[in-house]
């Protein structure tokens, strides 16, 4: 995997990686349980909720990467980065610049 410089430079891997339709619904539908489960969590005043935000984050990632894309998350190199595209690629979905 190489080395970026920036986000700038990571981002058009990222959506490359995520070239698989049902990868990127996965994707999206894991970011919008993570927010939902952190306003639930937040207007219940609940902590306990909060264990499901890597579950959902990651869990439904992941599964897109390895049934689907086939190939190995970014998250393992490129951490910051990945969290960063996968809000960045939600936030191109709804403007509709990444077709789901």
């Amino acid at each position: 995997m190489p080395a970026f410089a920036s986000f700038r430079d990571f981002y058009p891997f990222y959506l490359a990686e995520h070239s698989n339709r049902n990868c990127r619904r996965l994707h999206v539908l894991g970011s919008a349980l993570v927010l939902a489960t952190l306003a639930f969590a937040g207007l219940r005043g609940e902590a306990r909720w909060l264990w499901l935000v890597p579950v959902f984050g990651y869990g439904f990632a992941w599964i897109g990467h390895f049934v689907f894309e086939k190939n190995r998350p970014a998250t393992f190199r490129h951490p910051l980065y990945s969290l960063a595209g996968d809000w960045m690629m939600m936030l191109d979905v709804l403007r509709g610049r990444v077709r789901l």
